[in-house]
């Protein structure tokens, strides 16, 4: 293939042509790459080239949900969303806490359309050995709460589970709440009907702001007593994400030659808080939950100015009746792996973010936080994972036109920028005619990034 005239994220016009799966060049348009014999031609004018988002934050409920979500539908979703590689987490069921476990999700895997890592858990039963003898992306998401699953840990075993993966130079995705800080008084009393709006607004009181503060700040001091590299999932706080840039200042200080700690945040933790609540009721139970208005923006603002490192979605999809219940009963968590390109580029439309910020964010700081140097950048000898948008032309977010199994979003009615084409490895994986929205999706032609 030979993809012409388009703008990268730094604003350069190139021509980039793609050979067995890779990006074979990248030059300026105004030189010209002459079409090959059978080549396929991609006009790209007026139209931006991203590399492919890596999400190193995917719930795609199988084994165990097949009802929720599939290796199938969830790597849809992806491709439909600009998302060229996903990481799975570990609570599923079984979890995958051991080699056997492992092995039966990669087997599953086989179905994705797009890229892929899988994540290990630890539970009180976990083999360790088991799990690292696989091709494992990383150790985690590490439950400091229960969630999901209930694969919540306590300390001791946490702080071993940070020594094996620091022997074996594993990084490490921590899901960080304090449990002994929770508010149980916010959930007394009348909590209203299944998807109200009084239900969403206590479960973001108990799950207190507190809660998330303190686990991170535990979570990155014993992380730098074992040397181990460790990621903070989901940072839903501005103090949460500023306790990782400090801790990262003083590893930097200190000349430590252990990876610095890194965060991520979350699209519906940017673009969602509680004043939300009356809209989503049960549909906006997520853990870490939703804050308020003011600490929603501070998240952003740290987006915005280079202190958060990863933008992942937690794409955690629960059926509609599932959600409908009532607050004690509704499952938490959110889909979102086909909005996460999508609502990003619209903030960079709207002039509220930077589009090399977000490319650092979905693509290239995930790739190199996690070691997987081919993917993430629009380069010459990198994978050909690429996604071809028009940031003039945006669209509602509808439920109905999205593909995830579960069949709702929390990000309804909002505007969005999504692709025109997904590529992985020069594979076309998605395709959108941008007149007629006639969609078409590739072959399931995903790999685990951690096997050569």
């Amino acid at each position: 293939m030979l993809i012409t005239g388009a703008e990268l994220a730094d604003g350069r016009v190139r021509d980039v042509r793609i050979r067995d799966g890779t990006i074979d060049a990248v030059e300026p348009t105004s030189a010209g790459l002459d079409p090959d014999a059978g080549e396929r031609v991609v006009d790209a004018r007026g139209r931006h080239l991203l590399p492919g988002a890596v999400d190193v934050h995917v719930h795609f409920r199988e084994p165990g949900g097949s009802h929720k979500e599939t290796w199938t539908s969830g790597s849809r979703s992806a491709a439909a969303g600009g998302v060229t590689t996903v990481v799975d987490q570990p609570n599923t069921s079984p979890p995958t806490v051991d080699g056997d476990a492992f092995d039966e999700k990669a087997a599953l895997a086989a179905e994705s359309l797009v890229d892929y890592g899988i994540n290990g858990g630890v539970t009180g039963e976990w083999d360790p050995e088991g799990l690292f003898e696989r091709p494992l992306f990383a150790l985690g998401e590490v439950f400091l709460a229960d969630s999901t699953g209930d694969m919540g840990i306590a300390v001791d075993l946490f702080e071993d589970a940070l020594a094996e993966a620091a022997a074996r130079d594993v990084p490490v995705t921590v899901h960080a709440e304090d449990e002994t800080l929770f508010d149980e008084g916010a959930l007394e009393g009348d909590l209203g009907g299944a998807g109200t709006a009084a239900t969403a607004d206590p479960w973001s009181a108990y799950r207190t702001a507190e809660a998330e503060v303190a686990a991170v700040e535990r979570a990155l001091g014993a992380a730098a007593e074992s040397d181990a590299q460790v990621h903070i999932a989901h940072t839903s706080t501005p103090e949460g994400i500023d306790a990782v840039v400090k801790a990262r200042e003083e590893a930097g200080a200190s000349g430590d030659s252990v990876a610095p700690p890194t965060c991520e945040v979350t699209p519906h933790h940017l673009f969602l808080s509680r004043e939300n609540a009356g809209r989503l009721g049960t549909f906006g139970r997520m853990n870490p939950p939703l804050r308020s208005e003011e600490r929603r923006a501070g998240v952003f603002e740290r987006l915005r100015d280079g202190d958060v490192d990863v933008v992942a979605t937690d794409h955690a999809p629960h059926t509609v009746a599932e959600k409908r219940q009532g607050l004690a009963e509704a499952p938490s968590g959110v889909p979102g792996v086909e909005t996460l390109y999508p609502l990003l580029l619209e903030s960079v439309r709207k002039g509220d973010l930077a589009l090399e910020r977000v490319r650092d964010v979905v693509a290239a700081n995930p790739a190199s936080i996690f070691g997987i140097g081919a993917k993430g950048r629009v380069a010459a000898g990198t994978d050909a994972d690429l996604v071809l948008v028009d940031l003039t032309n945006p669209r509602e977010v509808e439920a109905g036109a999205l593909h995830s199994a579960c069949g709702w979003t929390p990000f309804e009615g909002l505007q969005g920028v999504f692709p025109e084409l997904t590529l992985v490895r020069g594979e076309v994986v998605y395709e959108r005619d941008p007149v007629t929205g006639a969609e078409s999706f590739g072959e399931p032609v995903g790999r685990n990034v951690r096997e050569s």
